[in-house]
């Protein structure tokens, strides 16, 4: 079973992962003044950049249920080896100027590919071992849990308010066990791909893996259960940030709910639009299935020339028409062309019927 709305929103994901980590390169890169809703959020809040990262760990999740069978052959080593294989990369690619030069600056551990690795093994494995019903229980405890352990007093002596950034026992934990080579500097510091994160990181892709067997379960039209499911954890995480705010850095309990809700509607639009029998994709999802079927080689692609968005024969358009246009529109052309660059590749490769896995 195959389902083209599963691509499609991979291949979304991915494509907006490019666009933020583009657009924040042409504010440090080029000094623009980038739209804010392209950028992450200093500490609680959402924008579109914070939603990309999450809702492809629920893909992780929702891929899960159609790629293992549980009770099947033994699957344990195929599992432990492709993380390993992601973590290995993500360490590389988190490290790529440090390699280059030791001396530019502490070596980084954690990274985007390091808590894919970590999530898919996790939910792999309690996929094969564990009931339904089971993970559900474990989704629960751990969000449930994560909001109490975030208000413990800080390991480090630093007031601890959940509300001020870095001010939490989630990122003392990680300035007292990683130390100085932190991604987020100074004494407030942590990294937000950092080590207890990974917990609710987990539960989300949980949550993936329930809503691959609920599309597997009903073997046919799935879009009014996928959006009571989303608007469901959209309403519950929504409320719960009044008192566990939505932050991405620490993962939050409210912030999975949220980024779950909106990645499951997403999916339930994406459903009823391509997923019908006789309905053909269209142009924009046919142009997103390139970076879907090749999602972790577009990322990697991305990592390596992410310098590209920058240089002068980028800029030159950029420069031309800030004037006119200002900088949140013209600061999109670079972007455009950058990408336009990544999905000619990934086109390629589907073209060739050539899919790299990790």
């Amino acid at each position: 079973m195959r389902l083209i709305s599963l691509d499609v929103l991979r291949g979304l994901t991915v494509a907006g992962m490019i666009l933020v980590n583009s657009a924040a390169g042409m504010k440090y890169g080029a000094e623009a003044d980038v739209a804010p809703i392209l950028l992450h959020v200093s500490w609680d809040g959402l924008t579109l950049a914070d939603l990309v990262f999450p809702g492809f760990l629920t893909m992780v999740g929702i891929a899960i249920p159609f790629s293992l069978r549980p009770g099947g052959d033994p699957q344990t080593a195929r599992i432990l080896t492709r993380a390993g294989r992601l973590l290995l990369l993500g360490f590389l690619l988190s490290n790529l100027y440090w390699f280059q030069s030791f001396a530019s600056g502490e070596w980084r551990l954690f990274g985007v590919l390091q808590r894919i690795g970590l999530v898919y093994a996790a939910c792999a494995l309690l996929f094969l071992s564990c009931g339904p019903r089971v993970r559900i229980g474990l989704i629960v405890a751990i969000l449930a849990l994560y909001w109490p352990l975030a208000l413990l007093p800080s390991l480090d002596g630093l007031a601890t308010d959940i509300w001020v950034r870095g001010h939490n026992f989630i990122a003392s934990v990680d300035r007292v066990l990683l130390g100085t080579h932190l991604y987020v500097q100074g004494p407030e510091g942590y990294d937000p791909e950092g080590i207890l994160g990974t917990l609710p990181a987990i539960a989300q892709g949980l949550i993936g893996v329930a809503i691959g067997e609920l599309l597997i379960r009903r073997q046919g039209a799935a879009t009014r259960q996928l959006a009571m499911a989303g608007a469901a954890m959209l309403a519950v995480g929504g409320a719960w940030s009044l008192a566990f705010p939505i932050v991405k850095d620490i993962w939050s309990s409210s912030f999975v709910l949220v980024t779950s809700g909106v990645t499951v509607l997403a999916l339930a639009a994406l459903h009823h639009l391509l997923d019908r029998e006789g309905r053909k994709s269209g142009i924009a999802a046919t142009a997103m299935l390139a970076f879907g079927a090749n999602a972790i080689a577009a990322y990697t692609l991305h990592q390596v020339t992410a310098g590209m968005v920058t240089w002068d024969l980028f800029l030159t358009p950029f420069r031309a028409t800030r004037e006119a246009l200002g900088d949140p529109l013209a600061s999109l052309i670079p972007v455009l062309f950058y990408m336009i660059f990544i999905w000619a590749a990934m086109e390629w490769l589907r073209r060739k019927r050539w899919f790299i896995k990790i």
